[in-house]
Formats: structure tokens, C-alpha cells, sequence
């Protein structure tokens, strides 16, 4: 299954990933060849402790490996018209609460927060496909919103 993230986003994971290949592991490594020499392993903390943290290196990068593999990179300034699609900032009038709220819809390997909301989420979801003055009902896990797209922009 094809997943959508933004440059960004992608250059955010392959960071990491490379940080734990060329740093992390290396250091952890080494740290245990030393706890090894020390002696007895069943009874040795750094030694048990390192393979821990190694297995968790080493499981987080065939994760991201594979995560890499379904990734779709899209640069989410790319102008595509006037309807709400992936990397859109779409600003939206709250009839209930009368106040404006935008987001960016990204993916969910993407960093989520208060503004950057997924194209899984209910309002992610909602948004798409969507043009300029629409109004749209989401219900999410606590409410049922009611949203009109006032502004759509690919920056």
C-alpha cells in the first residue's frame, strides 16, 4: 500500500534512519564488544543492556527500510488546481465554534500536530477533493464539526 509523504517528511525519516545506521549503531556496538570483554555476560548490565538497545537500532531500521519502500515522496508546493489534495494548507471557518483554524494535510509518517493533520484522519479525509466555499460535516472522536473551506493553498 502506497503511503503519501511530504519532502519534508521523507527527509525527516532518512535522517534518522542514517543517524542510526552511521552513529547510533557503531557506538552501541562498540559498547557492548567492551561490556563482552569485561567478563561474565549473563551478569553483565552494560552487556545486556547494549544487545537490548542494538535489537531496538536494528528493528527500527528494517521498519524504516520497509516504510521506505512504500513511501511516495510528493513536495507538497506543487500547485494542483483549486481543490484540496495531498500538501494543501487549507484554512477553515468553524461555523460552530465561529472561529478559523488551517491546516496542512500530510501523511501520517509525517509529523502530526496542531496544524499538520493526516489524509487518514476525519478531517483529512473530509478535505479531499474538496474546492473553495465548500462546507463539509466530520465527525470525529469527540464532536461533529461543520467546516467551509474559506482558502486553499499549495506553499
Amino acid at each position: 500500500m502506497t503511503m503519501y509523504i511530504t519532502t519534508q517528511g521523507f527527509n525527516v525519516l532518512a535522517a534518522e534512519y542514517n543517524h542510526l545506521k552511521s552513529v547510533e549503531r557503531p557506538k552501541v556496538v562498540n559498547e557492548v564488544a567492551e561490556a563482552a570483554a569485561l567478563g561474565d555476560r549473563s551478569e553483565n548490565a552494560e552487556y545486556i543492556y547494549g544487545k537490548r538497545r542494538l535489537r531496538q537500532i536494528d528493528s527500527r531500521m528494517r521498519y524504516l527500510d520497509k516504510v521506505f519502500s512504500e513511501l511516495e515522496v510528493i513536495n507538497p508546493a506543487t500547485p494542483r488546481g483549486e481543490k484540496v489534495f495531498f500538501g494543501a494548507t487549507v484554512t477553515l471557518y468553524d461555523e460552530d465554534q465561529d472561529a478559523e483554524t488551517t491546516y496542512q494535510i500530510v501523511g501520517p509518517m509525517d509529523t502530526l500536530d496542531d496544524i499538520h493533520i493526516s489524509y487518514l484522519s476525519p478531517v483529512g479525509k473530509a478535505l479531499l477533493g474538496r474546492s473553495l466555499d465548500d462546507t463539509i460535516t466530520v465527525r470525529t472522536p469527540k464532536e461533529v464539526r461543520h467546516l467551509t473551506i474559506s482558502e486553499i493553498k499549495y506553499i
